[in-house]
């Protein structure tokens, strides 16, 4: 087959590094692509949210499948577009990508097919968004509706605070036309995990779950990120709490979007509280998580290929995979300034040493070359990922990958794993 996978991130240098090493892999392109995603794939200058423009390439390059990385090309249309001329594409239509697409579709969404979330509120009004967060009272959670890479949630401690995120949304426009609505709802106590299922329009088949650290910095402290560090599998997620999350989230989700005309076909990723009254679903993302595929595609036996074209085939009814035992880790490293405005253009080194630790796989998140230098080139830069057989192994191999990169111009979180790796030590 000849593949194009389409985006320029950690995730998609996971995906490229995964069907890379596939044998029904003939061809494997990338577009964008960056510097890493170039030592497994031919990148070509393609942006990942300009349609027209992957829909000729994939023409033009004979493109048997096309994997979509990332949300925005998603919600564009742009399997949808790719279906028009005959091309084959794992994600979802635009209208089945709406769930990620607006938060308050998918909030009204959840509430027509009982689907277990926090009471909320959608205004298009910025007075009335403030007029329900005063009768609620804080903490109490504000959200952009559209698309804003990760930051358009904001925890607020205090009424005030949740003032002034509504401001910051709809009257100062910090995520553009993200925040022409937006949606507040009522503040889940509990822990976090990651929950993915590939989805072929009928059929859920789960995959192993994750923890993500969304806050910058140590202590899950400072503003919400696209993400800094994730572990797979998660000991929350048992086998009963799994077939809970598939009962309750995960099969109403993909029964009630072929009921309304639009079936999904792709990966479903749920972001869910665990709760005391058990798991109550924060956000749908309607492609994988970065940095949760990193860690994902390092745990993985089986082939992905043929799994994702089973997906939109189809064909996934039948269908197994298989994972490995051993426990993956991934710390992020962030430029300076991030999740504000990164640093760019400083220069890192010891990326050859880190990817020789056995064990370690450095993927690229937001670099680029320059002459024979790698740059950072964003705000997430490189994820550093690692197995071991335990959490604690693997986050060991995993920092004494970190270290010994050598890049003054970022910074990443000490701790990710911190709650299992605790655990661990308890047992």
């Amino acid at each position: 087959m000849r593949v194009l996978v389409v985006g320029g991130g950690g995730r998609e240098h996971a995906l490229c590094w995964a069907l890379s090493a596939s044998p029904l892999c003939d061809v494997l392109y990338c577009a964008p692509g960056n510097p890493g995603i170039a030592q497994v794939a031919t990148c070509l200058p393609v942006s990942a949210e300009d349609v027209p423009s992957l829909v000729a390439l994939a023409q033009k390059e004979k493109i048997d499948f096309v994997v979509v990385g990332p949300e925005a090309p998603l919600v564009a249309g742009l399997v949808d577009a790719l279906a028009a001329v005959g091309i084959k594409a794992f994600g979802p239509s635009a209208k089945a990508a709406r769930l990620e697409g607006s938060k308050a579709f998918m909030k009204d969404f959840f509430a027509r097919h009982n689907i277990p979330t926090a009471a909320y509120g959608r205004f298009t009004d910025a007075a009335k968004a403030k007029a329900f967060i005063d009768a609620k009272g804080a903490p109490i959670v504000v959200k952009a509706d559209g698309l804003a890479a990760g930051k358009g949630v904001i925890i607020a401690k205090t009424t005030a605070e949740a003032h002034a995120a509504v401001d910051s949304i709809m009257t100062e426009k910090v995520f553009g036309a993200a925040g022409n609505e937006v949606v507040v709802e009522e503040f889940l106590e509990g822990e976090e995990v990651s929950f993915f299922a590939l989805v072929d329009g009928t059929t859920a088949l789960p995959l192993a779950s994750a923890q993500d650290h969304k806050a910058v910095g140590d202590g899950d402290t400072g503003p919400n990120t696209g993400g800094m560090g994730a572990y797979s599998p998660t000991p929350l997620v048992n086998d009963a709490l799994q077939a809970r999350i598939m009962k309750e989230v995960i099969a109403p989700t993909v029964s009630g979007l072929a009921a309304e005309g639009s079936p999904f076909k792709g990966v479903l990723f749920a972001g869910l509280m665990i709760t005391k009254e058990g798991p109550k679903t924060l956000e749908f993302n309607v492609r994988f998580g970065d940095p949760e595929c990193e860690v994902l595609m390092m745990r993985l036996k089986s082939d992905l290929l043929p799994a994702l074209t089973a997906s939109a085939d189809g064909q996934l009814k039948n269908f197994d995979l298989r994972w490995k035992d051993e426990t993956a880790l991934v710390v992020i490293m962030a430029a300076n300034g991030y999740p504000g405005t990164p640093q760019k253009g400083t220069v890192i080194q010891g990326l050859d040493d880190a990817a020789k630790i056995p064990g370690v796989q450095v993927f690229h998140a937001g670099t680029k070359a320059n002459g024979s230098a790698i740059v950072a080139n964003g705000g997430r830069v490189l994820a550093v990922t690692a197995t071991g057989k335990s959490v604690s192994e693997a986050q060991a191999l995993a920092y004494k990958g970190v270290d010994t990169i050598k890049w003054p111009g970022g910074f990443c979180r000490r701790d990710i794993g911190w709650r299992a790796v605790a655990r661990e030590k308890t047992r």
